[in-house]
């Protein structure tokens, strides 16, 4: 595909949405920590649009914004008063609890967005596109690598350091039973079954329907109340 770079006000729009939610929410709210970590990774995307360090910045951005949709809706869906996604709800049910460590808010926002967005959003792209999950790849990788630095974001940022961090901590065991790089890889074969399943809509339902509740009960697990 040939690269698009003159679409980037929709990646500019997202940031945007994302900063006004960054200056709206408390700084300890569950979803405001999420938001923080959503932000800078969206950033770093943009700025990489903006200096053609993508193969293909047309996929890079509507693949951007399709991913974002689905968290943004799950954040208007909430305001509404409106039940969001499976995958989100132990997020915003538990965004005030104050014995889930800041940590553990960032993992659950992450295990939702990609376990179960990243998947629904290659499919839109792919729709949008008119093409296939193999034609995304490349960059499916790249904004992937980049995903990946979430992970050193986190842990900069949001973990103990080493002499409050102790091995009988139950917060190491729950950082070690949940991998970014692993979900990553569920959530592209994710996308390819419902690429293959998207003549028949009743089953690529039931299986979109079936992630979402998986993916939320893991993000139930990731949000259980910690000692201090």
């Amino acid at each position: 595909m040939a690269q698009c770079e003159q679409v980037l006000t929709p990646v500019d729009g997202v940031v945007a949405r994302l900063r006004a939610l960054d200056a709206a929410l408390p700084a300890r709210d569950g979803v405001a920590v999420f938001n923080r970590v959503y932000l800078a990774v969206t950033r770093a995307v943009d700025r990489r649009i903006d200096a053609g360090l993508f193969p293909d910045a047309l996929v890079v951005i509507t693949l951007d914004v399709r991913f974002a949709e689905y968290y943004l809706a799950a954040v208007d869906a909430a305001a509404d008063g409106r039940r969001p996604p499976a995958c989100w709800r132990p997020l915003f049910q538990l965004r005030r609890h104050p014995g889930v460590r800041p940590v553990q808010f960032a993992l659950a926002g992450i295990n939702a967005h990609i376990g179960h967005d990243l998947a629904l959003a290659v499919v839109d792209t792919c729709r949008t596109l008119g093409c296939e999950p193999a034609d995304l790849e490349d960059e499916f990788e790249a904004v992937g690598e980049l995903l990946l630095s979430l992970e050193e974001r986190i842990r900069d940022e949001l973990v103990p350091g080493p002499e409050s961090l102790r091995i009988a901590d139950p917060l190491t065991h729950l950082l070690g039973a949940w991998s970014l790089d692993r979900a990553r890889d569920a959530a592209w074969t994710a996308a390819r079954a419902l690429w293959a399943l998207r003549r028949l809509p009743d089953v690529a339902a039931e299986f979109t329907e079936r992630l979402d509740t998986a993916v939320g009960f893991a993000g139930r697990m990731l949000l259980t109340p910690l000692p201090d």
